[in-house]
């Protein structure tokens, strides 16, 4: 199958800037001091690092370049497209690994350390005994990238419309869009997200360089290759990745147990055939949004109702199907307020809760 790009790229996005349109100012700033003590130690298996997938490319000098300027004298091999994952094996694992990938301008960091100092869902499914494996997709953070393109650019060697998009977003666009608040400044009032620490938010945020892949999706096998070697796996994505997983189930299905997509910019219902259809029905999968969907959200064309009717109808061909599918909305739950990035909000653990019941209900060794 033909892996589809993306086609929400503008709806997942973070704060760029600082929180004032003016000078820089901090509202909140993140120190050491600031990070919250958990009650008891983290009782670890193991802990660590590795790489899923990539290629080896012959580049030349100029593709290649250097950090003093002068392209080397001879081509070389790089490897490109990597994936970088880091995990946590709990001592005492009562739970299947789950995977947590995260979305546009962001890297694993999502699902750390919350911006005002909290524990987030990374740590916290380790101490509810699953073991967790956090990538940076391909093209962000410590993954893979090949930058050769730019090199060739530079060097005048393609022309400057070759140049992938590098994508960034303004603070005043990220707040709506996250939906922190219905305009710039301005929170809901029953706001989840700790809005004094958007500007820490902001300063996770890394350039997404996810124009550069290439096609099909490298980061799509990468998830679906790390499944089958965890032996069986729990697939989350989130928002530019929401869809993600359903992708990697149809590329290599084998270990992967179940999947969560988390305020996806839509399921793409109406592009499936029946026959994926059937095959995603062997799933259990669940969608998960939050509160003002209804907001606008400051970019044209897009808005988090329209991605909410889409999963819903998604889920409806699933269960037609035979499927597990199923949709939460927090305010069905009645917990209100959440933002697009419900992983750091003041009730993050809250929601964390509801995955881990999920999770436990469908994954369940007999």
């Amino acid at each position: 199958m033909k892996t589809r790009r993306f086609r929400t790229l503008c709806i997942c996005i973070l704060l760029g800037t600082t929180l004032l349109t003016a000078a820089p100012t901090v509202v909140f700033s993140q120190t050491l001091a600031t990070i919250k003590t958990p009650g008891g130690p983290l009782k670890l298996k193991s802990r660590g690092s590795f790489v899923v997938g990539g290629g080896i490319v012959r580049q030349t000098p100029t593709q290649l370049s250097s950090i003093w300027g002068t392209p080397p004298t001879n081509a070389g091999d790089i490897t490109i497209d990597q994936m970088y994952v880091e995990f946590m094996v709990p001592e005492r694992e009562t739970g299947v690994p789950v995977v947590m990938l995260h979305g546009a301008t962001l890297s694993g960091k999502t699902y750390d350390t919350t911006p005002d100092g909290r524990m987030g869902w990374y740590e916290y499914f380790v101490r509810r005994g699953h073991p967790v494996y956090v990538p940076d997709q391909v093209s962000r953070g410590r993954s893979g990238v090949d930058v050769a393109v730019y090199n060739d650019v530079r060097a005048g060697k393609r022309p400057a419309s070759d140049l992938p998009n590098a994508f960034r977003i303004s603070a005043q666009l990220g707040w709506t869009m996250f939906r922190l608040g219905p305009s710039y400044g301005t929170a809901f009032p029953d706001q989840q997200f700790p809005t004094q620490a958007a500007a820490e938010l902001a300063r996770q945020a890394v350039p997404d360089l996810n124009a550069t892949l290439p096609t099909p999706n490298p980061n799509v096998r990468a998830m679906a290759d790390l499944a089958e070697q965890l032996k069986g796996a729990v697939l989350m994505g989130h928002s530019e990745t929401g869809a993600l997983p359903l992708d990697a189930a149809l590329t290599r299905p084998e270990g992967i147990k179940a999947v969560i997509l988390v305020e996806p910019g839509g399921c793409q219902a109406d592009t499936w055939s029946n026959e994926q259809i059937a095959r995603f029905a062997r799933l259990p999968i669940l969608a998960l949004f939050g509160d003002h969907l209804d907001v606008p959200t400051g970019s044209p064309g897009f808005s988090w109702n329209d991605a909410y009717t889409d999963c819903q109808k998604f889920t409806t061909r699933v269960r037609a199907a035979g499927g597990k599918a199923e949709m939460l909305y927090l305010p069905e739950k009645r917990i209100f307020g959440n933002s697009h990035v419900m992983m750091m909000d003041k009730n993050n653990l809250q929601i964390a809760d509801l995955l881990l019941q999920w999770v436990q209900r469908n994954t369940a060794r007999k």
